[in-house]
């Protein structure tokens, strides 16, 4: 007496249905819900046989999302949802998680290059018997959701171990649950009604991003914050949970709590190497050719991730790479123009006709709103060619000018300009150098060979271009080479930042050139230095009549 169960892709239908009604708040499931969730699967059987038969999906979906929003409800709620996978989701996870497996199976993550390692770590952690509970511990921007995703899409391939097939990511967004807590207790009844929902199912593993923010968050006068609500659960082995954080926040928030760092199991995710976020770019780059319309070439990806790596020294591999490459194509994107006139007047035109039908089908005129149906297919006919036309006409390609703008938009650093003249600008530096500063032929020499050193890639890119003492009497031309190097080399005379040595004849004044230690007064206003040198990376720094200032300053420098 075999029971024929409903598919995972049937499952799948039901609940992405089950979360359209909730999300506009019905308090029904209908068949518009079902037939919302089908076409959001952009891999889906169902969805390609109606695009092959011309129908365009992502209208009927814009069509159902309006419908969906003028019929929303104000205090609509549906107590149940489809089962899956053996388990079923209350409300408490539904406002307050995102289904992560859910998200893989619709195609909605992109997907996770280079982070096996981490990735078999992690699933190790999660099938022990006790204190199965991993944590990611890495520098902001180095992947740590990514593998998270990665697990989420193996569990949707199936591709883990036979224990692990039928489970859950939910990442449980913390902000949410604090959110709207006006009452006391109101939190905890919140997170405890998640604790139970978990225990319930037996199916769900808890990712929370930024876990630092356990410690303390509701804690409020006489209660308690939610590590310590988690704890007995964590202990008893009741909950599967990972998280994610910075190594600072872990040290500073999750180790000072013995009893809450011992429930976790870490993993350090480093940052990737250059050659390792190359890959990581060429894996995502179809996702960024099809958002922007445009062609990236491998050589592209390269000199995004070098430039990044060069220039961009405030965040890290692969985040500040992919961002450098999406800015460009970006500006490309936008470069292109807006949507063709042709296209804006069918959409008006369909727009029109569309009111005119409704208005029709009001009056019980069906005469007239079959009429204006045909001409709205016929118009959706000509809108759909125009559309397939432009999509087939050859992308833009991507280059290297664009690159470097976005680096130069997101850092300050004229890259773009300086790239465009500098090996003519390098090969002739001396003689650019000599019309501005007379006389002074061994300092300028000596100046530019360093920069060519470093521009030749032979310097070490982790330390200055160049670093010099410029000695000699008053008026010789000391502070001009200093400007002249910034207006020539740097882009302009801004690019000079110009520190009075004099204002350091002090050793108490030391500390205002790199900012004052933690516990002292001045501590969050920044250094002298340090805050310039943020905020223009790519400059030059004199440091006049460095002789007044005190010997601790030497030290420092």
């Amino acid at each position: 007496t075999g029971i024929v169960g409903l598919s995972e892709t049937a499952l799948l239908t039901l609940r992405m249905a089950w979360e359209a009604a909730r999300e506009y708040n019905h308090d029904y499931l209908g068949t518009e819900h079902i037939l919302y969730s089908v076409l959001r699967q952009s891999n889906a059987r169902a969805t390609a046989l109606l695009r092959e038969m011309g129908i365009n999906v992502d209208l009927i979906i814009s069509e159902l999302e309006q419908s969906f929003e003028a019929n929303r409800g104000e205090h609509g709620d549906i107590a149940t949802e489809p089962r899956r996978r053996g388990g079923t989701r209350g409300g408490a996870l539904s406002a307050f998680g995102v289904d992560l497996t859910a998200r893989a199976a619709a195609g909605e993550l992109d997907p996770m290059i280079g982070r096996d390692k981490e990735l078999e770590r992690m699933i190790t952690i999660l099938s022990r018997r006790t204190k199965n509970n991993p944590v990611l511990i890495g520098e902001p921007g180095v992947g740590k959701t990514a593998i998270v995703e990665g697990l989420a899409q193996r569990i949707v391939r199936e591709d883990v171990p036979g224990h692990l097939l039928d489970r859950r990511v939910i990442m449980l967004d913390m902000a949410a649950m604090i959110a709207g807590t006006k009452y006391r207790g109101e939190f905890e009844d919140r997170l405890k009604k998640v604790i139970a929902e978990v225990k319930k199912q037996g199916n769900v593993i808890l990712f929370i991003d930024e876990l630092h923010l356990l410690v303390g968050a509701g804690a409020s006068e006489g209660s308690m914050d939610a590590a310590n609500i988690l704890k007995p659960a964590l202990a008893r082995g009741e909950l599967h949970m990972i998280g994610a954080t910075t190594l600072d926040e872990y040290r500073k928030h999750i180790e000072k709590d013995t009893a809450l760092e011992r429930r976790f199991q870490t993993i350090i995710v480093k940052e990737p190497t250059a050659a390792q976020t190359i890959t990581i770019l060429k894996g995502l780059k179809s996702y960024y050719e099809k958002h922007h319309g445009v062609k990236i070439n491998d050589e592209i990806i390269e000199s995004a991730v070098y430039m990044s790596d060069r220039y961009v020294s405030d965040r890290f591999m692969p985040d500040k790479a992919i961002d450098v490459l999406d800015e460009a194509a970006a500006r490309v994107r936008v470069k292109q123009g807006h949507r063709p006139s042709r296209q804006r007047e069918y959409l008006k035109a369909l727009k029109h006709l569309n009111e005119r039908m409704d208005e029709a089908v009001a009056h019980e005129d069906y005469e007239r709103a079959a009429m204006y149906k045909q001409r709205i297919s016929q118009i959706t006919k000509k809108l759909e060619a125009e559309t397939a036309a432009q999509k087939g006409r050859r992308a833009i390609q991507l280059n290297y000018s664009d690159v470097a703008h976005a680096i130069a938009v997101m850092t300050n650093i004229p890259v773009d300009k300086i790239q465009a003249s500098e090996a003519k600008m390098l090969r002739h530096l001396e003689k650019h150098l000599g019309k501005y500063v007379i006389g002074q032929r061994e300092a300028i020499t000596k100046v530019a060979r360093a920069i060519r050193r470093s521009r030749s890639g032979v310097a070490s890119s982790r330390r200055p271009i160049g670093s010099f003492v410029f000695m000699g009497p008053t008026g010789v031309g000391k502070t001009q080479l200093a400007k002249v190097l910034a207006r020539e080399v740097f882009g302009s005379e801004e690019a000079l930042i110009k520190i009075d040595m004099s204002e350091f004849g002090e050793k108490h004044n030391t500390s205002r050139l790199l900012g004052a230690p933690a516990g002292y007064v001045g501590y969050d206003d920044g250094g002298k230095l340090t805050d310039k040198v943020r905020r223009h990376p790519y400059s030059v720094i004199l440091f006049d009549e460095i002789e007044k200032a005190h010997p601790d300053v030497f030290n420092l420098l």
